[in-house]
């Protein structure tokens, strides 16, 4: 389970082996405690060919942007798991890595519907009529491989076989991958931002290396609040891949801006989020239209009024 990702400026990072069910904790509780763009947590199975014999233990790590007050995290952890176990949290530094780079390493391209997200080194997996997006490594979240992104891009494929979205925007945009998909898919101008710039740089690096460039212009963003996300109208097509908390918080402000018959994509859920963000959008008068699961993670999509769709599950 992965809730986040390490943050550009990661410096600093939180050790602690555990149990599965105790690093999920620690994990949740992170990501709803501390700011998404400095501070993100992974929880995983150890490798098992490190692991002492008997079940394979779980590790949960926390990335910080800056130098964290270890005490006040163990207080946090120990909220978690009990104090204990927080006695042995590890803290230590990290170089900063290119996590897209790491990520890419050894994983083949991805499909979803028409849509195929692949390194330099799957150049020749593309087909003819794949909607094929090359990412090129960059310091930011993105490379199709999350059950997140998977989910988006799946949901996209099949609105774009429906109708031709006119007015298209991506909030929390990352490197750029569903607007990269949306614009390649339309041959249109796509509206994109995102809070971190080194994500927009990379983001602009992919549409141009993909010959998306006169349609894809991310800009740094918090939400939609930018000049130039602010259209004439409202979008037919929104897109937030983000996470929890950001999604409830976003509703408000981002409901106003879907056009009467228009969609809206959300991911960076777990099973046990979808409850509190779909109230949140109910709230701006959305309801779930369908949901699809993939490798743990649930995306939705959302509408006006209707009721709720049977989950599709990607195995």
């Amino acid at each position: 389970m992965l809730e986040g990702l390490p943050p550009n400026n990661a410096a600093h990072v939180m050790r602690l082996k555990c149990d599965e069910g105790q690093a999920r904790s620690i994990a949740d509780l992170v990501v709803e405690t501390f700011d998404p763009a400095e501070t993100a947590a992974a929880a995983f199975e150890e490798n098992a060919s490190t692991a002492s014999w008997g079940p394979t233990p779980w590790v949960v790590e926390v990335y910080f942007g800056h130098a964290p007050d270890e005490e006040n995290v163990r207080a946090l952890v120990a909220c978690a798991v009990g104090e204990e176990l927080a006695r042995h949290i590890a803290f230590g530094r990290v170089e900063k890595k290119d996590w897209v780079v790491c990520a890419l390493e050894g994983l083949s391209a991805v499909r979803a519907g028409r849509f195929l997200v692949h390194g330099a080194h799957d150049r020749a997996r593309r087909k003819v009529n794949d909607i094929a997006m090359e990412i090129e490594a960059a310091l930011a979240f993105g490379t199709g491989h999350h059950g997140t992104t998977r989910g988006c891009l799946l949901f996209i494929d099949e609105i774009l076989k429906v109708r031709r979205p006119k007015h298209v925007l991506d909030i929390g945009s990352g490197t750029g991958v569903l607007a990269l998909g949306a614009a390649l898919a339309l041959h249109q101008r796509i509206a994109a931002g995102d809070i971190d710039p080194e994500a927009v740089l990379a983001a602009r690096k992919n549409a141009i290396l993909n010959g998306a460039g006169p349609w894809l212009r991310p800009v740094v963003a918090r939400g939609a609040a930018h000049p130039a996300l602010d259209i004439k109208g409202r979008y037919d097509l929104i897109l937030a891949n983000i996470l929890a908390r950001p999604l409830r918080l976003l509703a408000p402000s981002a409901a106003p801006l879907l056009a009467p018959g228009g969609d809206i994509v959300l991911s960076g859920l777990l099973a046990r989020d979808v409850p509190g963000v779909l109230s949140a959008w109910a709230a701006q008068g959305l309801s779930l239209a369908r949901r699809r699961d993939v490798d743990g993670w649930a995306t939705l999509l959302l509408r006006r009024g209707g009721a709720g769709g049977r989950p599709l599950r990607d195995f």
